[in-house]
């Protein structure tokens, strides 16, 4: 597809005269700020990529001859209509709008996700029926209060005993890997949108004929995979002028006191130096913060070991069937099963091909000290097939392949008390001149692709053609960040 910048325009990001900014990471916010950057022609763009290829963790790969993600991932209709639109330029046909078909297990029942109120009135347990409607009434008497609000203090109040103790505590005690107790309220409120009653009431009745919107119950997803979303932008990048340099891995960034002036990295067993004004980082937060030369201060270094990212064994069965289910994923919040979700990609794009072969992915949360991240694929492949058994979706066919990936920093943990931490690593990163971290990593947030795009373009908007930043503009944008809650 041509990219549609006007040529005058990237002979303008060509000029010398242009500050140069050099991105690292080349996931959805690196590649979405190099793109928007050679678009408004402000600056020369180097992006630096430790993987071969961009997309980072929203990134597509292949598995037994089909494009595959990086876990299940979707693009939500609450993306910003100025990104949307040019994200539907740059895809063109290839952006489909598909709806919505997905499962949820409660109490061995299956219920249909996103919420349907006739599916919830025929396949609901009784007793958990029962559960919400006491809890209902509970909530209209007087409540005490609690000393220390936590994540599970939160819900608990919001939404009730049943709601939390059958499903979102034991969800977070998969997904994070420590008590809801531990969890920090911040996550109550970025991480579960639906964390009231009456908002799940809303969402639920937004599926009703004659009151959803038009966008209710569907989601963005690109023909060949969601990874084609960052290699679009990275097209149009490219044609823009910008320089990507993969299997590059940063080393280290060079500062005269508290201003950047190099980054370092080893590229094919070499290390290279980049000469570098402006730096912006889309690094894990802790990653950044270890990087820099001289070394930070010793209280932002031993704050930083105290900020924890989640890992996740990713799971790809290649098996010798047309369709394993209809639906395009699964949730599993009981403990009992590992995984957190099962998704099938052929789903996700409604394609039939290749005939005869589909590929499932499994989500298993996980951290490198774990058992379960030193077994080998064939391990993890009978175990997925013996928990997938046990949840009622008995493997039967052939299974032709097992793959697997290992993510170290899937979701940062917001455990009780990170503002802290965070807070004093972020405020000295913030005091670097020419440094600006941003994007899902870089900021420690458990955001969307859609909320990544928009911080990476909230970036262009606050660099001035001059190579300065406006920094008053940014936290401004920082604040509306703090707004995002993850669109499940």
């Amino acid at each position: 597809m041509e990219n549609s910048l006007p040529r005058e325009m990237q002979d303008e990001a060509k000029s010398s005269s242009r500050p140069r900014v050099i991105i690292l990471g080349a996931g959805p916010a690196g590649t979405g700020a190099a793109y928007q950057l050679m678009r408004t022609g402000i600056a020369q763009v180097t992006v630096l990529e430790q993987r071969d290829t961009v997309g980072g963790n929203a990134g597509s790969f292949e598995v037994g001859g089909m494009r595959v993600d990086y876990g299940s991932h979707r693009l939500h209709p609450a993306c910003d209509p100025e990104i949307l639109k040019d994200l539907s330029n740059v895809l063109g046909g290839d952006l489909l709008l598909r709806p919505r078909h997905g499962r949820i297990r409660l109490r061995g029942h299956w219920i249909h996700f996103p919420l349907k109120p006739l599916d919830l009135a025929l396949h609901l347990p009784k007793s958990f029926t029962f559960g919400v409607a006491t809890d209902m009434v509970r909530k209209l008497l007087p409540q005490g209060g609690s000393k220390s609000e936590t994540f599970a203090t939160v819900l608990e109040r919001s939404l009730g005993r049943t709601i939390c103790r059958d499903f979102y505590f034991p969800y977070a005690r998969k997904l994070w890997g420590m008590p809801p107790e531990q969890l920090s309220v911040t996550q109550a409120r970025r991480r579960v949108s639906a964390n009231s009653l009456p908002k799940m009431i809303r969402k639920i009745a937004s599926s009703i004929p004659g009151l959803k919107p038009p966008s209710a119950g569907k989601f963005y997803y690109p023909r060949r995979g969601y990874g084609e979303i960052s290699e679009r932008l990275y097209e149009g990048a490219c044609k823009g002028g910008a320089e990507f340099l993969f299997s590059a891995k940063i080393t280290g960034i060079e500062r005269e006191g508290q201003k950047v002036t190099a980054v370092r990295y080893e590229q094919n067993g070499s290390e290279h130096v980049i000469k570098a004004g402006l730096i912006w980082s889309t690094l894990p937060l802790t990653v950044l913060a270890n990087c820099m030369r001289p070394e930070a201060p010793p209280e932002v270094r031993a704050a930083a070991t105290k900020i924890d990212f989640r890992g996740m064994i990713l799971i790809y069965l290649v098996l010798e069937q047309q369709q394993f289910t209809e639906y395009d994923a699964h949730y599993f919040p009981e403990e009992s099963i590992p995984i957190s979700r099962l998704s099938e990609p052929k789903n996700y794009t409604g394609t039939s091909e290749p005939t005869n072969r589909t590929v499932l992915c499994a989500e298993l949360p996980a951290d490198p000290n774990s058992r379960e991240w030193t077994m080998s694929d064939e391990e993890l492949g009978q175990a997925l097939c013996s928990w997938l058994g046990a949840a009622g979706l008995p493997v039967k066919a052939a299974v032709l392949e097992v793959k697997t990936r290992r993510l170290r920093q899937a979701y940062p943990s917001y455990r009780a008390g990170y503002e802290e931490w965070f807070g004093i690593v972020d405020r000295w990163l913030e005091e670097v001149d020419g440094l600006l971290t941003f994007g899902r990593q870089g900021l420690f947030a458990h955001d969307n692709t859609h909320h990544a795009l928009y911080m990476a373009y909230s970036a262009v908007n606050c660099l001035r053609r001059d190579g300065s930043f406006d920094w008053d503009k940014w936290r401004e944008y920082r604040k509306v960040f703090e707004t995002h809650v993850v669109e499940d």
